[in-house]
């Protein structure tokens, strides 16, 4: 019966008892004496008391679905509030959990295409930027070879340093490209692109090291990215942000999946705001199925743990 009928009938019957009653034997007199105070004063508290157990248990539902609507997030899909209640209450709690469900399916769709065009986009800049600017750079290096050879001794010590400036500027550039495409991980696979990762950012302020198991199982390519590029950008705000001096990093084959974990010691993040680096992880992880998880870690620093179920890990493609 819908929550109008269910409160309506309730009313209707209290009333009408109130007046069989007052047309009965319950009088009223003038002035009320008390034994007829009472009993007005105990009907009207069991009609309070029925609407309130009425109110409460048909409303009950309501007040569920609004802490689901207030604490639901597309990024962190959860469970679905249960659909309680009767008639038009359990229809609006399964509309509901209908436009989640469209909700997050689109969300996964349109995600998987923009982070498919910006892959697009990143192999396009680090073309160019391998090809074109870094082609000139070498000629640049070149022809200073070339006029230096033959220029004074007093301007070759100033040319060896404009030498230096632009080579240095080409390694930096290629650095960039190769983080812009990774294209170890496509020629080698994610553990040694993994290593390499580790590699570029370790330097004298800051030491990462790595554990990789050996038995992985096989990973779709889609998922090979996404670990590599959580990996990335982990490893990123730990050398950013976090005033890290040592950072771990491991690749394992654990019976919940293939889990990647980041773990550094730096001051942790104390309740920050997301940034876009954890949102965009947030929806790489979604597009394979995975689980992520950022929280403290042992003892100190922050952790970043992303688990992939093997049975989607290596069979779901992301959407193109």
């Amino acid at each position: 019966m819908p929550l109008f009928w269910r409160i309506f009938l309730l009313n209707a019957v209290v009333l009408t008892v109130a007046t069989a009653l007052l047309l009965g034997p319950v009088t009223v007199s003038t002035p009320v004496l008390l034994t007829e105070a009472a009993v007005l004063t105990a009907g009207l508290a069991a009609m309070l008391i029925a609407n309130g157990v009425l109110l409460r248990v048909g409303l009950a539902p309501l007040q569920r679905l609004t802490r689901a609507m207030t604490t639901t997030d597309l990024l962190r899909p959860g469970a679905r509030p249960a659909a309680g209640g009767q008639g038009e209450v359990a229809e609006l709690i399964t509309t509901f959990n209908a436009m989640l469900d469209r909700l997050e399916a689109e969300r996964t769709v349109s995600a998987a295409r923009a982070l498919s065009a910006q892959e697009a986009e990143r192999h396009r800049i680090a073309q160019e930027l391998h090809d074109e600017v870094g082609q000139t750079l070498t000629a640049v290096l070149l022809e200073l070879k070339r006029v230096a050879d033959h220029a004074p001794p007093a301007v070759r010590d100033e040319l060896h340093q404009v030498q230096e400036t632009t080579r240095a500027g080409l390694d930096e550039i290629r650095r960039i490209a190769r983080r812009l495409r990774p294209g170890v991980l496509e020629e080698l696979g994610l553990s040694s692109a993994l290593k390499a990762l580790t590699g570029e950012f370790t330097g004298p302020a800051l030491s990462v090291r790595h554990h990789i198991d050996a038995d992985l199982p096989p990973l779709s390519r889609d998922t090979e990215l996404v670990l590599y590029r959580v990996a990335q950008e982990s490893l990123t705000n730990a050398a950013r942000h976090s005033g890290a001096r040592r950072v771990g990093l491991a690749l394992e084959h654990t019976p919940a999946g293939v889990e990647l974990s980041v773990r550094d010691d730096g001051h942790g993040i104390h309740g920050a705001p997301e940034g876009s680096g954890i949102g965009g992880m947030r929806e790489r992880a979604l597009l394979i199925g995975a689980d992520l998880s950022l929280g403290p870690g042992h003892g100190s620093g922050t952790e970043v743990r992303l688990v992939v179920p093997t049975h989607r890990g290596s069979h779901r493609p992301c959407p193109r």
